[in-house]
């Protein structure tokens, strides 16, 4: 089985976890980092000392042993880099959100096309285990007919320079359900207000819909409650409830002891990992990185997530 020698551009916030994540998942190898930044190519360097790194990712582009890169540097880079390692011949992991706007999405997906390489984003939560959990319950008919989904995320506190809270945060929620569902909805709805930044949308309400499914998300990243909003976030304990749909209501509380271990180590689930005296993981996160190296072997030029 050919190792899968991956490249990783970005050495910020979410790019040292791919590192390690691609360190410990079988069939890939990280063999360089990219970043603009000396200091933060120091500390990948001290981590993982055999990872070769560079301040130019036009070298690794060029770079003939390396299969792949991942890309984990702000969104507006995004299409250019992708583009970019497409036209040199590599598969292409993309953090999400895939691009900025729809051309630019729609952009990439022609290049990986044109390549006829594989591009995978990474909505890592479809393979959390909570998630797949209701995913199965969904098909085996667990929870009768599914009328809406309410998903909520409250108080993160990490803004974006460069997109809103929507677009930074709500590829999750809409990964999620539509993985839960697999249908796609006939409209969409978002309403935003900007608080911690002038011109960009902190808190959003948003909302999807079909003829027979409601899809709710309330997302905010501000650090403060926002008073026009306080009716709507009250009596909320986001981390508690996993879902709430269908003929039969099942969240965290209901899950059994069992249930709650198998979900004790993915994700950002702090309230499942408490009652089940768990400790924290990134095994859903190491399953969606050892897919990328598996769809690749497979030569299989498709998009989105592969299990």
């Amino acid at each position: 089985m050919k190792t899968l020698r991956v490249a990783v551009i970005g050495a910020g916030y979410w790019g040292p976890n791919l590192v390690r994540n691609l360190n410990e998942a079988p069939g890939a190898d990280p063999v360089a980092v990219a970043d603009l930044s000396d200091e933060r190519l120091e500390t990948i360097h001290k981590r993982f000392p055999a990872v070769r790194t560079t301040k130019d990712h036009r070298e690794l582009f060029a770079d003939p042993s390396i299969d792949a890169v991942c890309i984990a540097t702000p969104v507006g880079t995004h299409r250019r880099l992708a583009e970019e390692a497409f036209a040199a011949g590599k598969h292409v992991f993309v953090e999400k959100p895939i691009a900025g706007s729809i051309e630019d999405s729609e952009a990439i997906i022609r290049a990986s096309e044109r390549a006829r390489k594989t591009l995978m984003v990474g909505h890592t939560f479809v393979y959390n285990p909570a998630v797949v959990n209701v995913r199965e319950r969904i098909v085996r008919g667990d929870l009768g007919k599914i009328y809406y989904v309410d998903s909520q995320r409250v108080n993160l506190g990490l803004h974006q320079f460069d997109i809103n809270v929507l677009w930074d945060l709500g590829p999750h929620d809409v990964s999620i359900t539509l993985y839960w569902l697999d249908e796609e909805p006939e409209w969409v709805q978002s309403v935003g207000a900007c608080y911690t930044q002038s011109d960009i949308e902190d808190v959003v309400l948003h909302r999807e819909a079909d003829g027979a499914l409601l899809d709710r998300r309330r997302l905010g990243a501000a650090d403060r409650e926002v008073d026009d909003l306080r009716a709507v976030l009250d009596g909320v304990d986001d981390r508690r409830r996993l879902v709430d749909v269908g003929d039969v209501a099942v969240g965290v509380d209901r899950l059994d002891d069992e249930q709650l271990r198998v979900a004790a180590e993915a994700g950002d689930a702090d309230t499942v990992f408490d009652r089940a005296g768990g400790k924290r993981g990134d095994e859903g996160s190491v399953a969606e990185h050892v897919s990328h190296p598996v769809a690749v072997r497979e030569d299989a030029p498709r998009l989105g997530r592969f299990r």
